[in-house]
């Protein structure tokens, strides 16, 4: 499908949240939506690429930034000179604003043209993948793909008064009663095997209906620019994100 993309404010509790909004150019359908949340970057090129592929797919895709309250509308940070800044924006988000502005988000989403009313798609990348999995929450979420989601297996996402606070997601497991797949690289540093068992046995205890899928890749893979870019497993993850949505939305 041809895809068109535009660039939209939600309204959100500190201001507007600026969102990419990707749609199949199909005059008179409508198609169920999926929320992503990007990694610590925002809205870099190969992020808006994953976006329209999906789109591509038939969905209404909807790509929050994270940062409207503490950076300008459209803030992308640079892969490498803009690593640090993106990282400390991250770290100034508390988790009541990340939760608060997903809310938001969520309850925009219906009121874009050519949505399916009723359910909803999450997925998330990294920073976003941690995101994406808090979304999973709630009710109107039916499928979620996270997609090496950092801070699930200790707990670390967003500041209060400028000190890490765990965010208590995995202890929240059972407020999942949609579908759940995870997306691993073994070789990513930032996730290591224990975490990964960790967060399993979680969702295990907790009745989550949950997949995961482990590549011989690094952190990142699916991200087309870069030494870790791996596409055999990046076109394998997204089939299988692709796939989920379709059973459950």
């Amino acid at each position: 499908m041809i895809v068109t993309t535009q660039f939209v404010d939600a309204p959100g509790p500190a201001g507007p949240i600026r969102c990419l909004v990707a749609r199949p150019h199909v005059e008179g359908r409508t198609f169920p939506a999926v929320v992503v949340w990007s990694d610590v970057f925002q809205c870099t090129p190969p992020h808006e690429r994953l976006v329209r592929r999906l789109a591509g797919h038939g969905f209404v895709v909807v790509s929050p930034e994270h940062y409207g309250r503490h950076e300008p509308l459209g803030t992308v940070f640079d892969f490498e000179q803009g690593r640090e800044r993106a990282l400390q924006a991250a770290d100034a988000m508390t988790v009541a604003e990340l939760d608060a502005d997903r809310r938001a988000v969520l309850d925009f989403v219906p009121r874009i043209p050519g949505v399916v009313p009723g359910a909803i798609g999450a997925w998330g990348f990294c920073y976003g993948g941690h995101l994406a999995f808090r979304a999973a929450f709630e009710p109107e979420v039916k499928a979620t793909v996270c997609c090496y989601g950092t801070g699930l297996h200790n707990g670390k996402l967003g500041t209060c008064d400028g000190v890490r606070t765990h965010a208590g997601s995995l202890e929240r497991a059972g407020e999942i009663h949609g579908e759940l797949l995870l997306v691993w690289g073994r070789n990513d540093p930032h996730i290591p095997a224990e975490g990964r068992t960790k967060i399993h046995a979680a969702l295990d205890s907790a009745g989550v209906r949950s997949e995961a899928r482990l590549f011989g890749a690094d952190h990142a893979f699916m991200r087309d620019v870069g030494p870790r870019y791996d596409p055999a497993a990046a076109d394998e993850a997204f089939a299988a994100t692709v796939a989920c949505f379709r059973r459950a939305l």
